[in-house]
């Protein structure tokens, strides 16, 4: 599945009648990690992914400190402002969804790939490993269906948040159009997230091949620099219809290793996706508190 950037930025219309009051520190970090967001390029490794995650848990951090600020409770408050929460509350769940949708996607993943690597291990024929091989591409193929249903949720998401409009006159509208634009980079992030775990592998395959054929009169170390810094869950899928392809048991040392390292790849993007998950939720119980008392 090729990934598909959304960019999201919200172009909110905005009007004031007064002077603008000083931006809060809080708010200012907020905007700060924000556009590092933004400007960060497309996850190509695990490593890029793992980092936008952080930069996004770190946001997070800041959200919560400014769900607590008075400016932002007297926001939620404003009777004006209530359709705008609401909003958020509803992209709140739908975040959520994704979060799960990809935390499955992951789960799913690494029990067949640990799976594959106990089969490798006792070197069964390469029959039998042929049946068990097709099974976890089979369910990787699943895993994309669900992928490419929560993409299409973001997307329509995307869409609704940058039609967004409403009155600034007052300083809730700048508590809420902050907020908006948390959700706005969570959408983008979340759709790289996605978009690098369905990656298929066997257009990998493919695009490494073409990269060599250009680089076959370069040294070998060049070329082992653009397998580095493939999708490494993709690499190993690659490898593994590779391995189906030819039906070469000698491969099947090579498929263990890309195997292992997809593993440690999974294991280090579901910790970061589990933060993501646990604050999500802590600011949607705050959120909603507030509107309860």
């Amino acid at each position: 599945m090729a990934s598909t950037s959304l960019n999201v930025q919200p172009s909110f219309h905005a009007r004031s009648n007064s002077l603008p009051s000083r931006q809060h520190p809080i708010t200012s970090q907020i905007d700060e990690n924000v556009n590092r967001l933004r400007s960060s390029q497309s996850a190509s490794t695990s490593s890029s992914m793992g980092d936008k995650l952080n930069c996004l848990q770190d946001l997070y951090e800041y959200v919560d400190m400014f769900l607590q600020l008075p400016l932002t409770q007297q926001a939620f408050a404003h009777e004006q402002q209530r359709k705008l929460v609401d909003e958020l509350l509803d992209g709140s769940l739908v975040l959520l969804d994704v979060c799960g949708t990809a935390k499955d996607a992951l789960l799913q993943t690494k029990e067949y790939t640990q799976e594959l690597q106990s089969i490798f291990r006792r070197r069964r024929g390469i029959e039998g490993l042929g049946n068990e091989v097709r099974k976890y591409l089979t369910s990787m193929k699943a895993a994309r269906k669900a992928i490419c249903k929560a993409l299409n949720n973001l997307k329509h998401m995307a869409n609704k948040l940058s039609t967004s409009s409403f009155s600034r006159d007052v300083e809730s509208g700048a508590a809420i159009s902050s907020l908006k634009q948390v959700e706005a980079v969570t959408i983008s992030v979340l759709e790289s997230l996605l978009s690098f775990i369905s990656r298929p592998g066997t257009e990998l395959k493919s695009s490494r091949w073409s990269v060599v054929s250009k680089l076959m009169h370069q040294k070998r170390v060049l070329c082992e620099e653009v397998e580095e810094k493939a999708n490494e869950i993709a690499n190993a899928e690659a490898a593994l219809h590779s391995l189906i392809k030819s039906g070469n048991m000698k491969n099947v040392e090579n498929v263990q290793n890309k195997l292992q390292i997809s593993e440690m790849c999974i294991q280090y993007l579901e910790e970061g996706l589990e933060s993501l998950f646990r604050q999500l939720i802590k600011a949607r119980v705050t959120v909603l508190n507030f509107l309860n008392c």
